[in-house]
């Protein structure tokens, strides 16, 4: 199976030829060494460019991998982690690091 052309909910307008869109091109036609020295991928790109392709972005990887657990507690504790807004489920896993440390013997 071939990939279409165009995207899927593409139409034509009849009122533009190919004449109107070279008119308006801005861009100037690749010279044969230009066309010769293109690469696919990051290795065509400028060193900089090609770092932050490869940058995943977001957060850091933690040193440790935090566990899914499946936990019943009372509905007023959830609402009262959830009113503080988004990061909510940092500062619980927080407050239970806390509690934790008080429980270990020193």
């Amino acid at each position: 199976m071939t990939a279409p052309k165009t995207a899927p909910d593409y139409v034509p307008n009849p009122s533009y030829t190919q004449a109107d869109w070279d008119e308006v091109s801005d861009n100037p036609d690749l010279t044969d060494d230009e066309l010769a020295r293109m690469r696919p991928g990051p290795e065509g790109l400028p060193d900089a460019m090609a770092a932050a392709f490869k940058s995943r972005g977001g957060r850091p990887r933690s040193e440790t991998k935090r566990v899914p657990v499946s936990l019943r507690i009372d509905p007023d504790v959830l609402d009262a982690f959830k009113a503080t807004g988004a990061g909510w489920q940092t500062r619980m896993n927080d407050a239970l690091a806390e509690a934790a440390k008080k429980l270990t013997p020193a």
